[in-house]
């Protein structure tokens, strides 16, 4: 089989790429076509005997994607080694082996260029339309893409996607992803760049401008002061390179007055806005006030990295090494009863659970990225900023951050890093 005639049997990744992200609101669904993803495109490599591969990605792509992945597995497999639940953390890291085609599948979805409008023009949509049905139940209490898939379960499960206690402990926007998953804010600040970026090619600065009032209120709703700073990093980013420096604090300002105004109509918002001012008291209290009580989770982390320095306390078992590493034992946390599950840090996740071998891996993942970004030609780094943007703010080190290694934020991590591997290294100039 020819270079040539292997190409066309990818043509359908960058449908497959939109579809996953998609089907995000529904994460059994949405994993379920990671892995047919992973083994068609294994399956296809097999048949063709990798033949033909380089037509999929160049060298440089195919490496850097497989560089980004072990620099997020490796840490995870060997921090399996001596976790405290062994069989379960070889197992997790074993399984999660999956996501190595199916970033190869993701990368090979934007190297060329209509494979980059479709990826990049998909997600864009997805952004829309999920901002769109978010400032709709701001406005009338109620999302309609979710109550469509909540329908949907409850057709063919007959129980919902959220439980009525979910439901009712509501206290933020959820918009598509629901009350039991809220995480709207930090996914649409995540994939915003993909969004502003197609806005501003496409209608200029009125587009730019008007596609981030929209998903800036979308994200101020949804609660999450990550977010924020998020958002506000990607606005910085291509407001400075689209408006220039006098226009873009004009955009800031209508930032702030939108956060006040927001705060008159908004109760959490008011709630979240004196949280974060609370850290200008000055004592050990108000910053732990005003970082929601994750203080004391980070104190843990450091306790964990100080006493499994080598290769952690395993990926995900953060929840079983707080107890012993609490500061505070006995006394009801900010966040609630029970353990921390994670270390809310990307850093500190990483050397706690991974430990010093999972941070200079991390750590060399991410100067890989940064070398094939300083050695690329404008050509490239034009056509794969949008991934880069949205790599850089997800994993930005001065933020709080969802588990890595969870299954839905490891789930998008690992995209993002596919993309931005696959646009930048791929075979044709913009």
């Amino acid at each position: 089989m020819s270079a040539t005639a292997a190409a066309p049997g990818w043509r359908w990744a960058p449908a497959w790429v939109v579809a996953f992200v998609a089907l995000w609101p529904a994460p059994g669904v949405a994993e379920a076509v990671l892995a047919l993803g992973a083994i068609a495109a294994v399956l296809h490599l097999l048949l063709s005997r990798f033949r033909g591969s380089a037509a999929l990605l160049t060298g440089p792509a195919w490496a850097l994607t497989s560089v980004l992945f072990f620099a997020y597995w490796l840490p995870e497999a060997i921090s399996a080694i001596d976790a405290a639940d062994r069989a379960r953390a070889l197992r997790e890291a074993l399984v999660d082996l999956r996501y190595l085609p199916f970033l190869w599948l993701v990368a090979s979805a934007v190297t060329g260029a209509e494979g980059r409008r479709r990826t990049f023009g998909g997600l864009a949509v997805i952004v829309a339309a999920w901002t769109l049905d978010a400032l709709l139940q701001a406005a009338t209490g109620s999302s309609l893409l979710f109550a469509a898939i909540d329908g949907l379960k409850q057709a063919i499960s007959g129980h919902g996607m959220c439980t009525a206690a979910e439901v009712a402990a509501l206290d933020r926007l959820s918009g598509v992803l629901g009350p039991c998953n809220l995480k709207l804010g930090i996914v649409l600040a995540s994939l915003s760049p993909f969004a502003l970026d197609a806005a501003g090619r496409r209608y200029g600065r009125i587009g730019w401008a008007l596609a981030a009032v929209l998903v800036g209120l979308a994200v101020l709703l949804a609660g999450s002061r990550a977010a924020w700073l998020s958002y506000c990093l990607v606005l910085a980013w291509t407001g400075w390179r689209l408006l220039g420096i006098k226009r873009l604090l004009a955009v800031f300002a209508l930032g702030i007055a939108l956060l006040l105004a927001s705060a008159l109509v908004s109760p959490p918002v008011a709630e979240r806005i004196n949280r974060s001012t609370a850290v200008f008291v000055g004592n050990a209290e108000g910053v732990d006030h005003a970082l929601s009580g994750r203080s004391r989770i980070w104190s843990a982390a450091l306790c964990m990295a100080r006493t499994h320095p080598i290769n952690g306390v395993g990926a995900r078992g953060f929840r079983e090494a707080f107890p012993a590493c609490d500061t505070e034992p006995g006394t009801r946390a900010a966040w609630g009863d029970g353990p921390a599950l994670h270390a809310h840090q990307v850093v500190l996740e990483v050397l706690s659970e991974t430990g010093g071998i999972g941070l200079l891996l991390w750590l060399a993942g991410a100067a890989m990225a940064w070398r094939a970004w300083r050695y690329a030609d404008a050509a490239a780094r034009d056509q794969s900023r949008p991934a880069m943007l949205a790599l850089a703010v997800t994993v930005f080190p001065l933020n709080t951050h969802l588990a890595a290694y969870s299954t839905f934020w490891g789930g998008v991590l690992l995209l993002l890093a596919a993309l931005y591997a696959g646009s930048l290294l791929g075979r044709e100039p913009a």
